[in-house]
């Protein structure tokens, strides 16, 4: 069974860091693309960034320049680097994984989620 397990979320003030990490366990055989979405109250559940197993990535508008994401694909795991926080940045972020899994085959998993708060 395939899982995936986030941490580092919690309470910063407005300028400050947080670093968020998203590992997967389980039988996997490979994972192609990790990535990092969030949700605010009363809002859809957006992009933050994602990044492929080459290490090739992608933004959003809002967090360009001031978000990194990275992956240690030798731990199955995946980092967002947050600087620079907002008050906007405030919400649940979820970790999610295109993968293959060998008695499963090829499907996307999500993390349980983990909250992040930005005071003025």
């Amino acid at each position: 069974q395939v899982q995936l397990v986030e941490s580092g979320g919690g309470l910063v003030q407005a300028g400050g860091s947080l670093r968020l990490s998203c590992a997967a366990s389980g039988t996997i055989a490979s994972i192609n693309v990790m990535g990092w979405y969030r949700q605010a109250p009363g809002k859809q559940r957006e992009l933050v960034a994602t990044i492929t197993s080459g290490s090739s990535t992608n933004y959003a508008d809002s967090v360009k320049g001031r978000f990194t994401i990275s992956r240690d694909n030798a731990k199955n795991t995946v980092y967002l680097q947050m600087n620079s926080l907002e008050p906007e940045d405030t919400a649940v972020y979820y970790c999610n994984a295109e993968l293959f899994a060998p008695y499963s085959g090829y499907a996307n998993y999500w993390g349980q989620g983990t909250q992040v708060t930005v005071s003025s």
